[in-house]
């Protein structure tokens, strides 16, 4: 795999890619399965959503690229830039790309 920060970069490019050819304006790939953790990257278009949705056991979110809106269900949202880190709400959300943008979602779901 060589260099982790290079790797990362170049999916985070690939997904960017794709997600600006697709027509939904999103990409994704699982990096990491390992019993209840996974690791995915989830690149979005400027504007593109991820509807609300129901929120594993643990979770994190760690912007990669751009800026993004997270948004629960019972409240205001969050604004996230690039370099931040936030644990995810324990209830429904969604999320907005604000800019094209690129996540990395940590997620400990029921095995």
């Amino acid at each position: 795999m060589g260099d982790p920060i290079e790797y990362l970069t170049a999916v985070v490019d690939e997904h960017l890619a794709n997600a600006r050819l697709a027509e939904h304006g999103r990409s994704a790939q699982l990096l990491v399965h390992d019993d209840a953790l996974r690791q995915s990257v989830i690149a979005l278009t400027a504007g593109t959503a991820l509807d609300e949705h129901n929120a594993p056991l643990a979770a994190s979110l760690l912007v990669l690229r751009g800026r993004v809106r997270l948004t629960p269900a019972s409240g205001e949202g969050a604004e996230l830039s690039a370099g931040e880190l936030c644990p995810l709400p324990k209830e429904r959300h969604g999320l907005t790309a604000l800019e094209d943008s690129a996540v990395l979602l940590t997620a400990v779901t029921a095995v």
